[in-house]
């Protein structure tokens, strides 16, 4: 009873039905207006069709907005308004001017060394062209001087992190999207503490949603108490708002500007596999050190700027110059983010690039396989050139709905030659891609609509790493442990399973 109370009375009930009622009450007004007087209904078809004019003509992808033209038309009462309300990724302007502000001050802190990139594009022009896109797109430039490792595991990032982290002497910033009380963020816990007790500058950012259910309302205060400095991205808000779409997906530790961890594990239990949700829970990382950290940093610095409105001196949080002699340069390394709140999709174009550009083999690893038309005839002509396409994504999934969309997908990639498997142990959360033994990217990025095009994202783009080389073979263990899936069961899937999958295709982009 006592459980059972408290999670009535929790914030994500309260804010829930807050949400709910102010839809209703909206739903209400509309509806008893339209039933009335005939020219409210005509003012909201009016609307509705402004709203499909705006979606049409706008840059978006394709795929959004069919999903958002559907319930306009079948809904055109309701469904122009909430879209004018609720649909696209509006940003205020007060929001934009602070991003703008945060942009020309991250441009400024990085800049491209010039013979670095004409070093890469005598090896490789494809290569170079590729990291100057990045470059150009997300002004995150590309390094030498820097080694990086892949962890396989959620088990190896994390005893790589306390380690790390045990090595602090003057900052530690923390992005996750989720922390979650137990095991892995005790242990996490007690050494923040302690390096902040000795004066070391301990940061920590966590998403309001992926938390929602993780942490104790107020937990940012309790941090504080303890001497970490911390602050929540987007806080849930009981009100109806667009806004609520925009999450910060990110994954990063950063250890006194020459050290730093990003991928797919968040700071919870299920990541290390001390408590099984979905099975074994497949999850990889890449360690970096050298210059290609600074990234990271200024990466970290410029949405906590964004967040505490301070201008802060990124010079002051330089890795100190004795550390450049202790990490040699190990191939390219391009550490790079992905914004909402401009008009490119960085992450999307380093794939499609990647796809486009393989002449062996595309190795990739996602929990999800929501794709848009770009990307599935990426994939589909990649394998009908000849390259090895393969695909692993969970057995097990983590939401039925979003797990059916990923294999409504499969019929049409097996039928041009792309092998798929699902990961038979339990669910598959790595974002991988694995190229020729030459090109990889790992980071925060699901095959989703959410992280290629709402979500606040990271990667690490590689080029003839050592790295690159762990990514593929940790690949192939991957598969001895996965089950192909073949043309015939696809075809074999009960008919009404292909009639809800494809229903739920129509609304992907909004999942």
């Amino acid at each position: 009873m006592r459980r059972l109370l408290k999670n009535l009375f929790s914030r994500v009930v309260i804010f829930g039905l807050a949400i709910l009622v102010q839809l209703i009450i909206l739903i209400l007004i509309i509806w008893h207006f339209s039933n009335y007087f005939a020219v409210f209904y005509g003012v909201f078809a009016l609307i509705s069709l402004v709203a499909v004019l705006i979606i049409v003509n706008s840059r978006g992808n394709p795929a959004y907005k069919i999903a958002w033209i559907i319930p306009i038309m079948l809904f055109p009462i309701f469904g122009g308004l909430f879209y004018l309300m609720f649909g696209g990724n509006k940003t205020s302007r007060k929001s934009k001017r602070k991003m703008e502000l945060i942009s020309q001050k991250t441009t400024e802190a990085l800049g491209q060394n010039q013979d670095v990139l004409d070093q890469l594009d005598k090896e490789n022009q494809g290569a170079a062209n590729q990291a100057r896109y990045i470059y150009d797109y997300s002004y995150y430039p590309v390094y030498t001087g820097t080694t990086s490792h892949y962890l396989s595991s959620g088990e190896m990032k994390f005893e790589c992190l306390l380690e790390e982290l045990k090595k602090a002497e003057r900052y530690i910033f923390l992005e996750y999207f989720i922390i979650e009380q137990g095991t892995m963020w005790s242990a996490i816990l007690d050494i923040l503490v302690e390096k902040a007790q000795q004066g070391v500058d301990v940061r920590v950012i966590y998403d309001d949603v992926g938390c929602l259910l993780k942490l104790p309302y107020g937990y940012d205060r309790y941090l504080e108490s303890l001497g970490i400095k911390c602050r929540v991205f987007n806080p849930f808000r009981p009100v109806l708002s667009v806004r609520l779409n925009n999450r910060d997906h990110r994954k990063i530790a950063v250890i006194d500007g020459h050290t730093a961890i990003t991928g797919g594990i968040n700071l919870a239990d299920e990541y290390i596999n001390e408590v099984a949700r979905f099975g074994h829970w497949k999850d990889t990382s890449i360690l970096i050190q050298g210059e290609a950290v600074w990234n990271l940093v200024v990466m970290f610095l410029a949405l906590w700027d964004w967040l505490c409105g301070i201008k802060e001196d990124y010079e002051e949080f330089k890795p100190l110059p004795e550390y450049a002699e202790l990490f040699t340069s190990d191939g390219y390394v391009q550490p790079f983010a992905d914004s909402p709140l401009d008009d490119e999709s960085v992450s999307q174009s380093v794939f499609l690039n990647m796809i486009g550009g393989a002449k062996r083999y595309v190795y990739i690893n996602t929990p999800y396989l929501i794709l848009d038309n770009e990307m599935t005839t990426a994939l589909c002509l990649a394998a009908k050139r000849g390259v090895d396409v393969r695909i692993v994504t969970p057995r097990i999934g983590d939401r039925w709905f979003v797990h059916a969309v990923t294999r409504s997908n499969y019929e049409v990639l097996i039928e041009a030659g792309v092998r798929i498997y699902e990961y038979t142990p339990g669910f598959m959360h790595a974002k991988t891609f694995v190229v020729d033994d030459q090109f990889a990217v790992v980071g925060t990025i699901n095959l989703d609509y959410r992280s290629l095009y709402l979500h606040f994202e990271c990667g690490v783009w590689l080029y003839k790493t050592q790295s690159v080389m762990e990514i593929k073979e940790d690949y192939l263990q991957t598969l001895a442990v996965s089950q192909l899936i073949t043309l015939e069961e696809c075809h074999n899937v009960k008919w009404y399973k292909k009639l809800a999958r494809s229903l739920l295709r129509l609304f992907a982009p909004l999942m």
